[in-house]
């Protein structure tokens, strides 16, 4: 069926390149934010904290994913392609078949949704249910070659993205939480700095249109500052702990 080969096709470039095409998102959401004003107005605390808190969402359904993988997880990308010693299907595959993607959505959504613009949080939200299924397509294809009855048992009883069921099915290893540190700590600040960026572009769209000094145009909200300021500790942190020593190397849970 040339339909579905192009689209495994396709799904295997998306694939490939699935940590880096969503920053060119950002580009858009900032001068979505800047043009464009529909939902509640920047400076609303409640809506600010909102954003972030769906953001954070995201970030904690990756940490209790990332937290219970052992080595040689499914699915993983080399430079050779994908590599699979064992199927992943307990703690957060036992809800969902892939969990890192539904995070990624979350983190995702709640930058968007801070743009104020409910059109464009539609369309990258619908955007983002085709992109993350055709790369699904190719991982799952590889999958169930690698696993074959093992992978089709597990995945006929588990949904793609979004829970059937809140039973937690115990992964067998326990939670690591330095290696969310090791593995999070970059994506958790650049979705930090996504959010401060996006607060700024609101803080020049309605310093322009009002008689506010230059001063007060060239600030963040003030909630977006002190995150902005403890998330860049945290990340210096943790960057210096990562490349020079090995506090947050886990035994068994080393990534191929």
């Amino acid at each position: 069926m040339p339909l579905i080969e192009d689209m495994e096709r396709t799904g295997g470039w998306l694939f490939r390149w699935r940590s880096f095409l969503p920053v060119f998102l950002v580009p858009i959401a900032l001068y979505v934010a800047y043009v464009d004003d529909n939902l509640p107005a920047f400076n609303d605390l409640r809506w600010l904290a909102t954003c972030v808190g769906v953001g954070f969402l995201g970030l904690v359904i990756r940490a209790f994913t990332i937290a219970y993988i052992p080595k040689g997880t499914s699915g993983r990308n080399t430079s050779e392609g994908q590599v699979a010693l064992t199927l992943n299907s307990k703690g957060m595959y036992g809800y969902i078949r892939h969990p890192l993607y539904t995070g990624n959505y979350f983190m995702w959504l709640g930058i968007v949704m801070l743009t104020g613009n409910l059109f464009f949080t539609i369309a990258v939200s619908v955007a983002f249910w085709v992109y993350y299924t055709l790369i699904a397509m190719t991982e799952e294809k590889y999958l169930r070659s690698k696993f074959g009855q093992e992978y089709l048992d597990w995945a006929s009883g588990t949904p793609a993205f979004l829970p059937r069921t809140l039973k937690w099915n115990p992964p067998g290893v326990f939670f690591s939480f330095r290696n969310v540190l090791k593995r999070e700590y970059n994506g958790a600040y650049a979705m930090i700095i996504s959010f401060s960026a996006i607060d700024f572009a609101h803080s020049l769209r309605e310093g322009y249109s009002s008689d506010l000094h230059l001063k007060e145009v060239l600030m963040l909200s003030p909630f977006m500052m002190y995150l902005l300021l403890v998330s860049t500790c945290a990340f210096l942190g943790l960057r210096f702990i990562k490349k020079r020593t090995k506090l947050l190397d886990v035994e068994g849970r080393e990534y191929t």
